[in-house]
């Protein structure tokens, strides 16, 4: 499994703007692989917001799949030369290959 992670860092207030923007429905959770899209908030924040999207792949050729798909293109054809809303301060993006899932009780039936 690869988990993908996106930390993105806005001006407080703002963090709807991004939760909006990552839960609206989209080409992601139509590919084959994708195990699920979590969109969280860091409530811990005094001076500004951060959103965070965890990914998870079944694989990391699944996720490569998804980069080199036509809609994954097409989504950045369709933004490049936009500028970045001012509010957002910072992204940082992350991969990580699971080496070892542990259930809890609430994942055994």
């Amino acid at each position: 499994m690869l988990i993908q992670t996106r930390s993105i860092v806005v001006e407080k207030g703002y963090s709807a703007q991004i939760i909006e923007k990552f839960s609206a429905p989209g080409a992601l959770e139509e590919m084959p692989g994708l195990i699920d899209i979590s969109v969280a908030l860091n409530k811990k924040g005094k001076d500004n917001e951060e959103v965070l999207l965890l990914i998870r792949w079944e694989s990391e050729d699944a996720w490569k799949n998804w980069e080199k798909s036509d809609a994954h293109l097409q989504g950045h054809r369709n933004s490049r030369g936009q500028e970045k809303p001012a509010y957002i301060l910072s992204t940082t993006v992350n991969m990580y290959e699971v080496q070892k899932v542990k259930e809890g009780k609430a994942g055994v039936e």
